[in-house]
């Protein structure tokens, strides 16, 4: 039986003062480390483009792919190899994410309107090129394809590109299923190059969306404003809100659920029952013990596996408001009451029958959510990342008479003299302007 455990602290303690202030940091990020590798790499795919992308996919995935970019990825003929239950996954999958994202767009129109003779207005447009990023090493994610590439499919993007090294039968099919248009057939920064400045054989997109390693965020960090990116992702997270209703059962499988994931993870429980938190470290250890992957998640919980024990319900909402968590499942009485006043959370799982799971295979949100506290400010991955929005001003000639003397007097405030006159150009065409 695995003797890892989650380490604790109570409320009112200085040591809980400070674990708390700690986990809010987490999203603090050793980017800077692998920085100069990236920017290495960055710059020789810009400058040498397919030779330079070819150096650095031999050197780092020991492969040597005789072409980059595959139109006819061979998507339908993946989805049938693979085994039927597998295959029903994938399509139910895709049809539910690509209903929610539908709902999304619905809401999405501009608008237009005309106010004392000037017409305002928001174009909502969607991107011409996306790349999607899809992780490879040490699993392989069909579902990060539907979740990135479907709403880019419902936002009516032209083309998109995923970049997998080595792909799977699982992945070609979730590619086919999502809309993909080309397959690119290498990963790391040197994907996320080849996507930003384009190659002779990849086109440059217009934007960067999916999760990936370190050097995948480096990269992706350092290309942002040669393309627009969804986020940096860091590594995946998961608070259990809970009191002493929950089953502890139910608990740990929802902490090892994300601490399988990777070493990094975060196996994050907050509850205000001292006798739940035993009988989840119990139920940890038994369960780590069958699990494949145990070696990986027995690291996540021992060196970010934390429990934090408050005094009350109150607590427990200020604790998940303040950390800001990517997933954060309610096992509560009342879960929907306590659900609604977690304001900072990348998606809620309501109910102890709700297992974080189901949100990232089959429930229909996008998984890709922000991490390391960033749910402070940032949002899922949605339709509304694929799109661009343009506004649109029209002015009546009455109209810029009429506002004519109020714009020129504030572009002369800021001492922009041509500004004011392109007015004056209008309004007073017969005006000397030396």
């Amino acid at each position: 039986m695995s003797t890892a455990t989650l380490r604790s602290a109570t409320q009112g303690t200085a040591e809980y003062d400070s674990l708390l202030a700690r986990l809010a940091r987490r999203g603090e990020s050793d980017l800077d480390r692998v920085e100069p590798a990236v920017r290495e790499i960055l710059a020789a795919v810009r400058s040498e483009g397919d030779r330079g992308l070819a150096r650095y996919v031999e050197r780092f995935e020991k492969r040597s792919p005789s072409s980059w970019l595959a139109r006819d990825y061979g998507g339908e003929a993946a989805l049938r190899s693979l085994p039927a239950p597998v295959a029903e996954a994938l399509v139910e999958a895709a049809a539910r994410i690509r209903r929610y994202h539908q709902k999304q767009a619905d809401h999405l129109g501009g608008f237009e309107y005309v106010e004392e003779g000037v017409t305002l207005g928001s174009r909502v447009t969607p991107l011409e090129r996306v790349g999607v990023y899809a992780p490879g090493g040490k699993a392989r994610y069909p579902s990060s394809v539907l979740m990135c590439a479907v709403p880019a499919q419902v936002a009516g993007v032209s083309e998109i590109i995923v970049a997998c090294p080595d792909t799977s039968a699982e992945v070609r099919a979730a590619c086919h299923l999502a809309g993909v248009h080309a397959l690119l057939d290498a990963g790391g920064a040197q994907a996320i190059a080849a996507l930003a400045y384009g190659t002779e054989s990849v086109p440059r997109v217009d934007k960067i969306v999916g999760p990936g390693n370190i050097y995948v965020a480096a990269a992706k960090r350092l290309v942002f404003g040669e393309v627009d990116i969804d986020s940096i992702a860091g590594p995946s997270e998961i608070l259990v809100v809970a009191d002493e209703t929950a089953d502890p059962v139910l608990v740990a499988a929802d902490l090892l659920s994300q601490a399988e994931h990777d070493e990094a993870a975060y196996p994050l429980l907050v509850t205000n029952s001292a006798k739940l938190v035993a009988n989840v470290q119990r139920e940890l250890s038994q369960q780590l013990s069958s699990l494949p992957r145990q070696a990986i998640a027995e690291v996540s919980v021992r060196s970010n596996g934390f429990v934090l024990l408050v005094n009350d319900r109150a607590a427990l909402i200020s604790v998940a408001n303040a950390l800001a968590v990517e997933h954060v499942a309610v096992h509560t009485a009342e879960p929907r009451a306590l659900a609604d006043r977690i304001l900072r959370a990348g998606a809620i799982f309501v109910g102890s029958m709700t297992p974080e799971a189901a949100g990232d295979y089959l429930a229909g949100p996008s998984h890709v959510l922000p991490t390391g506290g960033a749910a402070r400010y940032g949002a899922p991955l949605g339709v509304y990342d694929f799109v661009s929005r343009t506004s649109i001003i029209g002015y009546d000639p009455s109209a810029l008479l009429a506002q004519g003397p109020k714009i020129t007097a504030l572009a002369r405030a800021e001492g922009l003299e041509a500004h004011a006159r392109a007015v004056e150009a209008r309004t007073q065409p017969k005006r000397n302007q030396q």
